[in-house]
């Protein structure tokens, strides 16, 4: 079992990974690594994918925890594993030996950390989150936890790149209308189509916020496909469903 693990030294030391779809029991159009308990693949699958990326973090399989991801801006400060699965977009914690984790499939996956007060964040950020704050919220629970955000590193996963992401003129007048900050990571496509920079957007937002250091990884998911699961390329290929990539941090 290989698995295809990106890590960021502005992470360290503390544990955490970027897991591609390299060394997992799924097969079909989920080959490989899908943690996506929400996906039709086979639930089996799924358990066997998510006990490999455990054993990759090294914490029991009931320490790997996830959320019921919704778009939305909201945070959930984690204390104990055993908590139901709420709904929201990212988790914080200070408890050594639970790994936090995002699932991810073109959206950006950040993961968060303060080494010096033993703090860390995961957080799932469509550009819907990121316009409504996600990432600023993720920032300010882990400050209600110790972290400072001066020394808060950030590191944004593999997402879909800008190339790869075409949109409207409604989408940029949507977000615009809200941001008009944003408009830097606009660039013109073909006719009136526009392409969005997203990990762009979001490497903006965090250092808005005030953090120490930030990062994309500089990987797209669309433009990779036996790398990554995307779920734009699977709309293109006209695909039933899609696999989700995950991504973990633990203290």
């Amino acid at each position: 079992m290989n698995l295809d693990i990106i890590t960021s030294p502005l992470l360290a030391p503390v544990r955490h990974g970027f897991f591609g779809r390299e060394g997992g029991a799924s097969s079909g159009i989920f080959a490989g690594l899908n943690c996506g308990q929400g996906s039709t693949d086979q639930a089996e699958a799924v358990t066997i994918n998510r006990q490999r990326v455990a054993q990759a973090m090294d914490v029991p399989p009931g320490a790997l925890l996830g959320i019921h991801q919704v778009h939305s801006a909201d945070v959930i400060v984690v204390e104990d594993p055993a908590a139901p699965r709420a709904r929201a977009d990212a988790m914080v914690t200070r408890v050594p030996g639970i790994a936090l984790s995002v699932l991810t499939a073109d959206c950006q996956p950040v993961l968060f950390a303060d080494a010096e007060a033993g703090v860390i964040g995961a957080a799932h950020a469509g550009w819907r989150g990121t316009l409504n704050g996600v990432l600023e919220a993720t920032v300010g629970a882990m400050e209600t936890l110790g972290a400072r955000a001066s020394r808060i590193h950030a590191v944004i996963g593999p997402t879909i790149s800008q190339r790869a992401y075409e949109v409207g003129p409604e989408f940029m007048d949507d977000v615009l209308a809200e941001d008009p900050q944003a408009a830097r990571h606009f660039a013109r496509g073909t006719g009136d189509r526009l392409l969005f920079d997203l990990p762009g957007y979001g490497l903006q937002r965090l250092r808005n916020a005030g953090i120490g250091e930030a990062e994309w990884t500089r990987h797209c998911t669309y433009s990779t496909p036996a790398r990554f699961f995307s779920y734009r390329r699977s709309v293109h290929a006209r695909e039933a469903d899609y696999g989700r990539l995950i991504a973990a941090i633990r203290l």
